[in-house]
């Protein structure tokens, strides 16, 4: 089994003396683990950062075993974000993400596209943590659990969204929701509309949101905690009012 294609570096770990195997999100293939000869080494180390973008050459005797894979690097690299803490921790909790939500071996390119759209966005400080937020609402979407903003699940409304119904997914207006409002969960504006304006506590409304059903629907089926990296992400951003 041989085959060549882009990808993400999702994670790495060490595996021997001088390999290691290493978790990539790629194009074509979805989430694929393989191992690499010399990841230890200087100049491997900086190519198997998490978000890193590679051109993957894999090679395996028989398809459900692990290959091996040779990695070289794609782009600038992640060192524009080097002086920029949260951005790089923003780019770890989306690759723990994306490495323990999505199926190994099941082709995904809406996530590869996403994932990457969301590396472009770490350029931009103030609207990449809502970018964040959309990233894994598209992920939810590409494993079948998406959000539905369209309009109220109770009166059909298209008005005043402003609940999402923590069982279902679907959005609720303000009249609807509000016998039940402190059982619901709040939906801030920038997921109905890229045109609105961030307010303070919607990146965190949003990552309570979707924080919710990846751990209800995707984590918890497969008796795993939402990964620590994004924990840490969420805290992070609200201790330094970006939330």
């Amino acid at each position: 089994m041989e085959w060549e294609d882009e990808a993400f570096v999702l994670g790495a770990r060490s595996h021997g003396e001088t390999g290691g195997v290493v978790e990539l999100l790629t194009l074509e293939r979805g989430r694929f683990v393989a191992h690499v000869a010399g990841a230890a080494s200087r100049k491997m180390k900086p190519v198997l950062q998490p978000g890193s973008k590679v051109a993957v050459r894999y090679r395996s005797r028989m398809a459900d075993q692990l290959g091996s894979a040779t990695l070289e690097p794609m782009g600038e690299g992640l060192s524009a974000l080097f002086d920029d803490p949260l951005a790089l921790a923003g780019l770890s909790a989306a690759a723990a993400v994306a490495a323990g939500a999505l199926p190994e071996r099941e082709a995904h390119p809406g996530a590869f596209n996403a994932f990457e759209a969301l590396t472009h966005a770490f350029s931009l400080t103030e609207a990449w943590p809502a970018v964040y937020v959309r990233f894994e609402a598209g992920l939810l979407q590409e494993l079948g659990f998406g959000l539905d903003l369209s309009k109220c699940a109770a009166t059909g409304t298209m008005d005043e969204l402003i609940y999402v119904s923590p069982r279902t997914g679907r959005a609720v207006s303000r009249e609807a929701g509000e016998p039940y409002k402190d059982k619901l969960l709040a939906l801030p504006p920038f997921l109905l509309s890229a045109q609105q304006r961030l307010e303070p506590g919607d990146v965190a409304a949003g990552l309570a949101l979707t924080g919710h059903f990846l751990e209800a629907f995707v984590f918890a089926v497969l008796n795993r905690p939402l990964p620590p990296a994004r924990m840490w992400l969420m805290d992070r951003l609200v201790a330094e009012g970006r939330g």
